[in-house]
């Protein structure tokens, strides 16, 4: 006799009887469940186990005396030969073999250890990942500007009314579902605290800019709340990264970026709100002059497909209890209407959509620059070429032709537009000149309408108009 159903996730055949199988049970308790047949060939074929009475003492004891489980075994019959059927149910709890856990996967037994163990206790658990509370920090330890700026933004977009704001910090979170009994969980932690990677490793975003494949020109780092990170990524990437292309309509100036702004916001959302928070790689960025491309460590929700992600699908975030946060402030939708507003934003500035793929070990979303975009840089390197002597050749882009620099200023905007956040004294010693001759350049270059000063002196950055 053979058994007709081959080998898969759930069948397993075994030709005798080894302790070693029992490795085998404990993978099927902590997958799917499954059936493990003793005394059938790796064809199916039924050649029978010897001593069939003694076994049909001895594995359901030591089943149940190395991994306390109960499973239904029955001695079946071809014949003159008799086999085992061990029916394993799936278990609603961690199942280990001698302090070793083991998982099914495909027809093949696999231990589990560090971030797989972890996910798969969760997943019993019947817990989300930022639902885990953490211990030894409270809502004092947590940044009052990431909390200014939650209420900003969840009264503007009336997620939330006046007076659900005007509450303490701890009855806030405590509404928003982010505490458990005296504990902040970690989507609290995330969203709020000023320095998450204390708890959760790599939870920031790398950002650089790329001549080509190899090259990088410059590079920064996000660091803070999650709710802080995005504005300030926001920011960085529209004013230092992504310079904009400047043309004009008969007087009014007009500025175009490769990629719209509010499109880029929802992929970054995205990225932030669905990034698995096991892994220890930060969000990364990588910018080009006609494109972007952005990777994060996770995975597609269940039952989400790459091509189903601009149709019409179900709202499964993976870290919901920080979508919620995100949500209840405005800056996302709880219906998974994200590619709906990147596809109404791209439409509207007849720009390309992402393109998004699972390589790479994760999610990549792949920006490019628009055809109009293209046109206007192509005329502006025309430009540059058949410039005048005298005309600046080496300042950032979005500095118009008809406005005459000194060397210096040339060599001050240079330097702003790779660093928004480089200091007067910083440009002083590389130009070695003294700070009051760039006080009196970069007036000028205000008073050009050029450059202004978006902040504070400290605090604030560079920004060319």
């Amino acid at each position: 006799m053979t058994i007709a159903k081959p080998e898969n996730q759930n069948i397993e055949f075994k030709s005798t009887w080894r302790d070693e199988y029992l490795k085998w049970i404990c993978a099927f308790a902590n997958t799917e469940g499954g059936i493990l047949y003793i005394g059938v060939e790796d064809t199916g074929k039924v050649i029978g186990v010897k001593d069939s009475h003694k076994l049909s003492e001895d594995i359901p004891n030591k089943i149940k005396d190395t991994m306390g489980l109960i499973c239904d075994i029955k001695i079946l019959h071809d014949g003159s030969l008799d086999y085992f059927q061990i029916k394993i149910e799936k278990y609603p709890f961690p199942v280990s073999y001698h302090g070793k856990y083991y998982k099914r996967s495909g027809s093949t037994m696999q231990e589990m250890s560090g971030i797989e163990l972890d996910r798969m206790i969760l997943r019993v658990q019947g817990r989300t990942w930022d639902s885990v509370p953490v211990p030894h920090v409270n809502v004092d330890d947590l940044e009052n500007d990431a909390f200014r700026l939650f209420r900003k933004k969840a009264l503007d977009s009336g997620r939330l009314d006046k007076d659900s704001l005007d509450v303490t910090n701890e009855n806030l979170l405590h509404n928003l579902h982010v505490t458990e009994g005296e504990y902040l969980t970690r989507a609290a932690i995330l969203a709020f605290h000023p320095d998450p990677e204390k708890w959760v490793t790599g939870a920031y975003i790398k950002v650089a800019y790329f001549e080509n494949e190899a090259d990088i020109l410059y590079q920064d780092e996000i660091h803070g709340p999650l709710l802080l990170q995005v504005e300030k990524t926001m920011e960085l990437i529209y004013t230092k990264y992504m310079k904009a292309l400047v043309s004009y309509d008969g007087i009014y100036r007009k500025e175009t970026f490769f990629f719209p702004k509010d499109a880029f916001r929802e992929l970054l959302l995205n990225s932030v709100i669905h990034k698995d928070y096991l892994s220890t790689t930060p969000i990364q960025i990588r910018i080009y002059k006609d494109k972007i491309r952005l990777w994060n460590d996770g995975k597609l929700p269940e039952g989400v497909t790459v091509d189903s992600l601009y149709k019409e699908h179900i709202s499964k975030p993976c870290n919901p209890n920080l979508a919620n946060v995100f949500f209840k402030c405005g800056m996302i939708e709880s219906w998974a209407r994200g590619f709906e507003k990147i596809t109404a934003f791209c439409e509207e500035l007849n720009a390309k959509l992402p393109e998004i793929d699972l390589s790479l070990g994760g999610v990549t979303a792949r920006c490019f620059a628009s055809d109009a975009y293209l046109k206007l840089m192509k005329e502006h390197e025309e430009t540059l070429q058949n410039a005048p002597l005298n005309v600046p050749l080496n300042v950032p882009l979005n500095v118009p032709l008809n406005v005459p620099l000194s060397e210096r200023e040339e060599k001050i905007l240079k330097l702003i537009s790779s660093d928004a956040n480089i200091t007067v004294t910083e440009i002083a010693n590389k130009l070695n000149v003294n700070e009051k001759t760039i006080k009196r350049d970069i007036t000028a270059l205000k008073e050009k309408n050029i450059l202004e000063r978006e902040g504070s002196k400290k605090s604030g950055v560079w920004v060319l108009k």
